[in-house]
């Protein structure tokens, strides 16, 4: 079950690093439109913004790696906090932006999270 909780936290991970991609460095392009649903105008006038966000994604990606590599009861603490925090930001978005969020972002987050306490 451990393996199984780290490899859902890594893979959540590389999720989280995938829309630091999206909204850094694509933002403007065809992919991340199309992903988040924007236009060329809006996406020209909300770059800056987006790159703020791919930044914390990033940070939520570190988290995640930290968590899944550090030894416990740090590591479980990361992966628990992290997850949370994921799990917590995913819901707002959904409520705020996208309802699509909830299953992309706050639902794998709480099977990590369910997958981690199960595992420790």
């Amino acid at each position: 079950m451990s393996i199984i909780a780290t490899v859902v936290v890594l893979l959540i991970a590389v999720l989280h690093v995938y829309i630091l991609v999206l909204e850094m460095f694509l933002w403007t392009g065809p992919r991340a439109r199309a992903a988040f649903g924007t236009s060329v105008a809006f996406a020209s006038e909300t770059k800056a913004l987006a790159a703020n966000q791919g930044l914390y994604n990033g940070f939520l990606a570190a988290g995640l790696v930290w968590g899944a590599v550090a030894s416990d009861p740090v590591g479980f603490q990361a992966k628990v906090f992290f997850l949370v925090c994921v799990a917590v930001a995913g819901a707002y978005g959904a409520a705020t932006a996208s309802r699509k969020i909830l299953f992309v972002q706050t639902v794998p987050a709480l099977i990590g999270l369910a997958l981690v306490l199960a595992a420790h």
